[in-house]
């Protein structure tokens, strides 16, 4: 993956191991989007494998992460997700084997660009 697509606007740093139909993988990028958008609170790195994002403590936001991290899991198995609620912080943690830190690179600039809404 070239260091332009991290800015977001393509599907091209999507890894070849996803099995999500290529011509579904724009929606599910919107998706990531919108929610980026629209509750995330903060995002950092935990590690280089690991993405921590915090969400706003919401229950519709909960059931939001926990869709849609079932539904990526089914066409993307080498994330793993942890989704926890502590100190009125909703925390998602994305993670990765080493050999995709590239696709956690993306998820991250997009984050922390607001789901590239700017």
């Amino acid at each position: 993956m070239a260091e332009a697509e991290l800015d977001g606007t393509s599907t091209d740093w999507v890894p070849a191991a996803c099995t999500l139909p290529t011509v579904e993988q724009p929606v599910r990028l919107a998706e990531f989007d919108e929610l980026l958008a629209t509750a995330v609170r903060s995002v950092y790195r935990a590690e280089p494998a690991r993405l921590c994002l915090e969400f706003d403590p919401d229950p519709e936001v909960a059931a939001r992460v926990a869709e849609l991290m079932v539904r990526e899991s089914g066409c993307c198995s080498f994330f793993a997700f942890a989704l926890s609620m502590a100190d009125h912080r909703l925390r998602w943690d994305v993670t990765v084997p080493t050999e995709r830190v590239r696709v956690l690179d993306a998820l991250t600039a997009r984050a922390l660009a607001g789901g590239n809404r700017g």
